[in-house]
């Protein structure tokens, strides 16, 4: 270890290492947003009911963090989709399962208890996709030498301190979807690694597994459609190689299951819209959207409701949050075109003279595609400033800051470069965390 290495950074328990900061920065954050007095600059929250006399000044430290979108979650994971416009968020459909699976075994209820199961998740999936991403880390760049492991070390530690800040705490979907698409890369990334090791069972159920992670994650946000380019890629470059070597029993094997398992993920945007035909378009409810040749009832909410669409947030008065969101998104594309030029010495299968397209090593461009895009689209078709939050759950510019501050042993002046991004980080999740605990934007 280099001199002057922090003594919570401990690379013979990692693990350990990382649970602690984790903790430790969770429960700054925590007090921050609950010593917060009062509702806030809006007092939405007080307009969730529940029950007996209640004094609007002093909220249920869970209402705490129950801030703008919170309040639509928790409203649909208790009672359900009933207004149009809650439509637009698929994650409190996800709390509401673990919501009626605690009811039920625990007799919770009330909104009280639903805003605490949600931030009780959102700990615990941020926690474990702290984990996830070390474990993503050691795939793709492998664990043997110090050099490696404080690749995997920094990236789990990064993703702890993400401008996210307290996104990941409140109950939001941030932490589940980064959960479940970091967890979902680790098993894909696995499946190569069971290929290369001629294990096809188990590569097979980890593509699927990966699938169906997926698939719920894109449940909890429409995004995580992006991360079935995973399978597009390998359809495409198999069904290229059969098509130019001739077919093969293990190609067509894997073939058919890399197909099912993007299927698998599909069903994370289908399933929902078939449910939202069956409400509004087979009863008297009859909605514009049902009349069109796709029926999608998230476009159309996006679109009415939340004026989300291409260009449609490019406003003068919206300029301050693309200025908030310059930083995230600079970063996002430039380590995305990064991964075109990346030292093959940072890739796990470094040694192999021709590493397969197939390789675990190959994972960092194609992670990078679906990140890559979500900046694109966040730049041009969301509400900007949110990007700030998702980017939370793709890896790859995590990768990036840490690969800028490894070669801090020859050049002092790109530690310095990791060492700053890593105090802007803190810095913005603290006062967001101040701005969020007092109802104030940017959200």
């Amino acid at each position: 270890m280099p001199t002057g290495t922090p003594a919570l950074l401990r690379l013979e328990a990692p693990i350990q290492s990382l649970t602690t900061a984790f903790w430790l920065w969770k429960t700054l954050l925590f007090i921050i947003v609950v010593a917060c007095p009062g509702p806030g600059y809006d007092t939405s929250t007080t307009l969730i009911s529940f029950d007996g006399d209640h004094d609007v000044t002093a909220l249920p430290w869970p209402l705490k963090l129950a801030r703008w979108d919170a309040i639509y979650f928790l409203h649909t994971a208790e009672k359900g989709y009933i207004y149009e416009q809650e439509w637009a968020f698929g994650y409190p459909r996800v709390l509401g399962w673990f919501v009626a699976g605690l009811s039920k075994s625990g007799g919770l209820g009330g909104p009280v208890s639903t805003a605490l199961i949600g931030v009780a998740l959102s700990h615990v999936a941020h926690y474990l996709s702290v984990l996830a991403l070390y474990g993503l880390s050691a795939n793709i760049f492998g664990h043997a030498t110090v050099t490696q492991q404080l690749i995997c070390f920094l990236s789990a530690a990064l993703h702890i301190i993400c401008p996210a800040g307290a996104f990941l705490s409140a109950p939001y979907g941030e932490s589940l979807f980064s959960f479940l698409n970091i967890l979902g890369f680790y098993l894909y990334s696995s499946s190569l690694i069971s290929e290369s090791k001629g294990a096809s069972t188990l590569r097979d159920l980890q593509i699927l597994t990966a699938g169906g992670l997926f698939a719920i994650a894109t449940i909890v946000r429409s995004n995580g459609l992006l991360s079935g380019i995973l399978f597009a890629y390998d359809a495409i470059f198999l069904a290229w190689i059969t098509l130019t070597q001739g077919p093969s029993r293990h190609r067509s094997r894997r073939l058919a299951v890399i197909i099912v398992g993007g299927s698998i993920v599909a069903l994370g945007v289908l399933v929902p819209q078939v449910i939202a035909y069956k409400t509004y378009c087979l009863t008297d409810l009859d909605r514009e959207w049902c009349g069109w040749t796709l029926p999608n009832i998230y476009t159309w909410v996006q679109s009415h409701y939340w004026n989300v669409g291409f260009l449609r947030y490019w406003t003068i008065s919206n300029l301050p949050l693309f200025l908030l969101a310059t930083p995230i998104l600079t970063i996002m594309c430039k380590s995305s075109l990064w991964t075109l030029r990346a030292p093959s010495t940072l890739r796990s299968d470094a040694g192999n003279q021709a590493p397969s397209m197939l390789s675990p090593g190959s994972m960092l461009f194609r992670l990078a595609v679906p990140q890559g895009l979500l900046a694109v689209l966040a730049l041009t078709s969301y509400h900007v400033q949110i990007v700030n939050r998702i980017s939370s759950g793709y890896p790859v510019w995590y990768w990036y800051l840490v690969s800028v501050g490894m070669e801090c042993f020859q050049d002092s002046r790109k530690n310095s470069r990791l060492a700053l991004a890593a105090q802007l980080m803190v810095a913005y999740a603290l006062i967001q965390g101040v701005l969020y605990g007092s109802f104030l934007p940017p959200a």
